[in-house]
């Protein structure tokens, strides 16, 4: 069967091939009903599809958007693409889906196709390895936002969540219930400005309460190793932490597994708050107290954004701070109660 043209749907709905090319782009204000239904009945007779790729060559756009990402089965990341496609399916753009596994050089690869695929735009959770790649892009005219985290104070669009605000809530809320020695459970933040935002929230809700920051409070974790120091280490020192506060899901979800091990016991023996949402965490035997993001929230905005840039290319780059909330459940003692 040979391929169906346009110029076929032109012929059977008796117009011009123009006329019909001007019905697919939606430029009908001046055309009569009875020409669109015509022609919409000879689509359909013919199962005619446009070929995008010529169109978007025509028309310089493919209404088609780029997403790379870290991991696509995270939990908050997948809430995040949610939130990308619905608002993009609302602006009747199609959404490609690329996945690194934390790999910069995938990253990059990933950037480089879909460009070559002629993305009209590009939403990226950058690893912070690939800067200069990404601003040459930009520098060609190819529109970009990032979410998720801000690796360096360069200029860019970005939608992340107020993690310094929800930092110092946090800790501020742990501290009113009677805790002053707070353990932080992060990632190597020194080298990332939105890690370093969620330290910064920390201090700041200790000094406003006079507590001195205790650098032996600072426990580090890393990805593919886990803790630094065990769960037993940093508890069995002679003034222990009373509260933990992990700074990512992989790291609560670590901590959970070591302190269920050792037979420690939450709230009991130690509070803990973790950062980021934990699936099923309301069947949990003791509830987990979390920093909630809005990666749904986070998607919407950061497509939005995107589309703001595409459609006028000499906006300015714009930050964006999505709120969090803090959800309390059962996993902190009040120690002032006894």
């Amino acid at each position: 069967m040979s391929k169906i043209k346009l110029i076929d749907v032109a012929n059977l709905a008796g117009v011009s091939k123009s006329t019909a090319s001007q019905y697919l782009n939606g430029r009908f204000e001046y055309m009569s009903q009875k020409t669109k239904d015509r022609i919409s009945e000879a689509i359909k007779e013919l199962d005619y599809v446009p070929n995008p790729i010529a169109r978007s060559l025509k028309s310089d756009k493919t209404k088609t958007i780029g997403v790379v990402v870290r991991d696509i089965t995270g939990f908050d990341t997948s809430r995040v693409i949610r939130g990308i496609d619905d608002f993009c399916k609302s602006g009747e753009y199609n959404v490609l889906i690329y996945n690194t596994d934390f790999d910069p050089e995938v990253e990059a690869r990933s950037i480089q196709a879909l460009h070559q695929l002629r993305v009209d735009g590009l939403i990226i959770a950058s690893s912070g390895n690939n800067t200069s790649l990404i601003r040459d892009y930009q520098n060609k005219g190819l529109p970009i936002v990032q979410f998720q985290l801000e690796h360096d104070h360069t200029d860019k669009s970005i939608v992340i969540s107020d993690y310094k605000t929800a930092a110092y809530e946090a800790t501020d809320y742990l501290i009113k219930l009677g805790h002053n020695r707070i353990c932080f459970v992060t990632q190597n933040f020194e080298s990332v400005k939105s890690r370093s935002e969620r330290f910064q929230g920390y201090v700041a809700a200790l000094d406003k309460h006079n507590i001195p920051l205790d650098e032996s409070l600072i426990e580090y974790w890393r990805r593919g190793t886990g803790l630094v120091n065990s769960i037993t280490n940093i508890i069995n020192v002679s003034k222990p932490p009373t509260a933990l506060f992990s700074q990512h899901l992989a790291i609560t979800t670590d901590l959970l597994s070591e302190l269920a091990n050792a037979n420690i016991n939450i709230p009991d023996d130690i509070s803990l708050v973790g950062f980021d949402e934990l699936p099923m965490a309301k069947f949990f035997k003791v509830p987990v107290t979390v920093v909630k993001q809005d990666p749904y929230k986070i998607g919407t905005e950061t497509a939005k954004l995107l589309l703001e840039h595409i459609k006028d290319t000499s906006l300015s780059p714009k930050k964006i701070l999505v709120p969090c909330k803090l959800v309390e459940r059962h996993s902190c003692r009040n120690l002032k109660r006894g």
